[in-house]
């Protein structure tokens, strides 16, 4: 049985704010992390900074919303922009680049620059939930991975993902039994899961053979171990 690939969700956040390039570091630090899990939007300047709220209330404690202020004004609040995560991170781990809203030919071509190959992306894969998103990156990067990000695994939203054209489906992983994977499974798609925090779940996932686990707390330190 393959190992899914174990990504970190938005860094470990227990070790620095999440979505920074201290909790990316620190996540990369955990043994057996292959990756990484972050969101992405655009300032107000068109910048696009990884943070994944659309204010800064929940985790920087002010008022203001991302899309108000530069990239410039965001960096002195401790949230960086997609150019100097992507610089500060190996080349060599997974990324989910989860983008939120519309994020413009800006996001992708930051992305484009530090993570770009012959055969698309490196090591990487973008992800958003909106499917006019995942057009608009298909318009211009066709060859790129893309994951549509669900709550469910449906029929319909199943078909929704072949549609778009997507690789994968990555879903709650609540959703995700045998019968669904099986689903999944037969429109020739990859399947990953968000948010595991408990190992034993983490097992159950892994034999249900998904290829990427979204993983926080306990689950980002020890994968499926008991």
């Amino acid at each position: 049985m393959t190992r899914p690939l174990r990504l970190a969700h938005r860094g470990d956040w227990r070790r620095a704010p999440e979505n920074t390039l201290p909790a990316f570091l620190a996540a990369l630090r955990v043994p057996g992390c292959d990756g990484l899990e972050f969101d992405v939007r655009i300032a107000a300047d068109g910048v696009p900074v990884v943070v994944h709220d659309e204010t800064l209330d929940r985790v920087q404690r002010r008022p203001e919303r991302v899309a108000e202020l530069t990239a410039a004004a965001l960096a002195e609040l401790a949230v960086p922009d997609l150019a100097a995560v992507l610089a500060g991170v190996p080349r060599d781990v997974f990324l989910d680049i989860e983008l939120k809203g519309n994020p413009g030919p800006a996001a992708v071509e930051v992305i484009a620059a530090a993570r770009s190959s012959d055969r698309g992306l490196s090591r990487a894969v973008v992800s958003s939930y909106e499917p006019s998103t995942l057009e608009a990156v298909a318009s211009s990067r066709p060859a790129w991975p893309r994951w549509l990000n669900v709550d469910d695994l449906e029929p319909a939203t199943v078909a929704l993902a072949v549609e778009l054209a997507c690789t994968g489906v990555s879903a709650d992983w609540r959703a995700i039994d045998p019968g669904s994977a099986a689903r999944v499974a037969a429109a020739g798609l990859d399947l990953a899961a968000w948010t595991v925090r408990r190992p034993s779940t983490y097992r159950r996932l892994t034999r249900l053979g998904v290829v990427a686990i979204c993983a926080e707390a306990t689950a980002l330190d020890r994968g499926g171990a008991a």
